[in-house]
């Protein structure tokens, strides 16, 4: 399951790998641990994603990622480092802490950094 939005993600920093708003499932687990969260991307890019987490697994951790984009194949597997983290404080009291997490991809193949960029591209282009 995904949902697009067609928009080009305009972060502070430039980027070497153009992103778009985009969501689609990710699990998200530490390299030292079994737990795995299930997620949804917030906007991707052929470099790395942001996700929303509901920990803060700490700037540098190393974490493996399943990236289920909407392509009719096999998910996206990959390792990835946390860049960054910003803690979003809730609204209400009621509401959980999150963490806004960018992840950078550390040994994205080829063949799948290929399948996100087409992606990229196509919503690019479908946004014009």
């Amino acid at each position: 399951m995904y949902i697009e939005t067609i928009m080009m993600w305009e972060g502070i920093n430039q980027r070497k790998f153009p992103r778009v708003n985009y969501k689609c499932l990710i699990k998200v687990s530490r390299e030292d641990s079994e737990e795995v969260i299930d997620t949804y991307t917030e906007n991707i890019g052929g470099g790395g994603i942001c996700v929303v987490l509901d920990k803060d697994f700490g700037l540098f951790t190393s974490v493996d990622l399943e990236l289920y984009i909407d392509d009719d194949r096999a998910p996206v597997t990959c390792t990835g480092s946390i860049v960054w983290v910003v803690k979003k404080h809730p609204a209400t009291d009621s509401e959980p802490v999150t963490y806004d997490t960018g992840i950078e991809f550390s040994d994205l193949g080829e063949e799948d950094r290929s399948r996100i960029e087409g992606l990229v591209q196509r919503l690019l282009q479908s946004k014009t």
